[in-house]
């Protein structure tokens, strides 16, 4: 579910916020000419030791330790006399094919990508150079999963799709009216979600040197057509209601195995916000979730073995959790970027208990409804849950 809703984002909604409709406000999008671009990134990285396999525990004895991706992207701008583009000259966004490849393909692969954009200017240095940043969502696809055979020493990546995730921050020179150069630093994660073991993660840092040929409406008519910005209320709030499917590994004093199956996780968060400007908004949000697999670990049927085990079903109360989080949020057209960090203070057993982050994307279909695509951690390390839902902003 998480690949469809992945592709979903990356065929359907930025065609979309690129080409009238009438799903948005009547003004957000362009009477005139959007500006529109295609680039080439190179990115060479360096690969964090986080796991015994990239330190040199592998078929070759070696650390992993390089990585390079090679992107080619397309991008666009809204009008500088649409709504969105007065209101967010410096954003564009778009839609990008990668190619990563690894030290030792022979145990990751080369694996493949399809990823959603954003970005925008941080600061103009001068009438040529600027700092911007921009996100990366999307899926890979291609990797060698861990296999008792064929693959035993790749116990970080469990699935041949991944989701990917990524940050930049980068100078931009703006050579002519149509070509630009960019350079900087960059940050990806690929990571599954849970929803297949095991599931260490691949974190990546590096360096990115791209060119971008523009068309269309990409004078600095922008800056003087920016909109005032006064905001209908100060706060707003958000209904997010979301479900997934995890694994669990089970740890006990026989060691250490996997639940055979998948289990189920519900959750919903009402988030209230504060809206500081057009970009940036923050509160609190209040955090239920139901995990199925949450303190299977105290019910597993005495004598059952790792091959085959049985588990009777926890309390409710047991797999059921409530929690408050601080959220900030990054806002730009169509889509939005939340952060949280929180702890659950309604809560029993160990493994409902501590501090939880959640990363998510919001991909706004009308004005007020929203998909949303997130990933919840725990203990500001261990992967937990997707949160793939609907939500709606009042």
């Amino acid at each position: 579910m998480y690949i469809r809703i992945c592709l979903l984002l990356c065929l359907i909604l930025c065609p979309l916020a690129a080409r009238p409709s009438d799903t948005f406000p009547p003004d957000s999008l362009s009477r005139g000419k959007a500006a529109h671009g295609i680039g080439l990134d190179f990115r060479p990285g360096y690969v964090f030791p986080t796991h015994h396999f990239f330190a040199g525990n592998n078929a070759v004895g070696e650390p992993i330790s390089t990585a390079l991706s090679v992107h080619l992207r397309y991008a666009f701008r809204f009008a500088p006399d649409s709504r969105f583009g007065r209101l967010y000259p410096h954003a564009y966004q778009g839609i990008g094919l990668s190619y990563n490849r690894f030290l030792h393909t022979s145990e990751l692969g080369s694996p493949v990508g399809v990823y959603l954009f954003q970005g925008t200017r941080l600061a103009r240095l001068s009438s040529r150079l600027s700092l911007d940043c921009e996100w990366n969502f999307g899926a890979t696809f291609g990797w060698k999963k861990h296999d008792e055979e064929t693959n035993p020493y790749n116990t970080v990546v469990g699935s041949r799709v991944n989701a990917y995730m990524g940050l930049g921050i980068y100078l931009r020179w703006q050579l002519s009216p149509q070509w630009r150069l960019t350079a900087g630093v960059d940050g990806a994660h690929y990571s599954n979600g849970n929803t297949h073991y095991p599931n260490a993660g691949v974190n990546i840092v590096g360096v990115r040197v791209g060119v971008t040929r523009a068309w269309g409406n990409i004078s600095e008519r922008a800056d003087r057509m920016a909109a005032s910005w006064h905001p209908l209320s100060r706060f707003s709030y958000d209904l997010v209601v979301y479900g997934a499917t995890r694994k669990r590994a089970i740890i006990n004093e026989n060691g250490g195995a996997m639940a055979p199956g998948s289990f189920g996780v519900v959750g919903l968060n009402f988030n209230p916000m504060y809206v500081v400007n057009r970009y940036f908004r923050a509160g609190l949000s209040l955090d239920a979730q139901y995990d199925e697999s949450a303190n299977l670990a105290s019910y597993q049927v005495e004598n059952s073995s790792s091959d085959d085990m049985k588990f009777y079903r926890p309390p409710f109360r047991e797999q059921f959790a409530v929690g408050l989080s601080l959220r900030a949020e990054l806002n730009m057209p169509v889509f939005s970027v939340n952060v949280g960090v929180g702890r659950n203070v309604i809560y029993k057993g160990e493994d409902t208990k501590g501090f939880y982050q959640v990363l998510a994307l919001k991909a706004f279909v009308t004005r007020r409804l929203f998909l949303h695509v997130g990933y919840q951690l725990y203990d500001f390390q261990y992967p937990n849950n997707l949160m793939l839902g609907l939500g709606w902003r009042f």
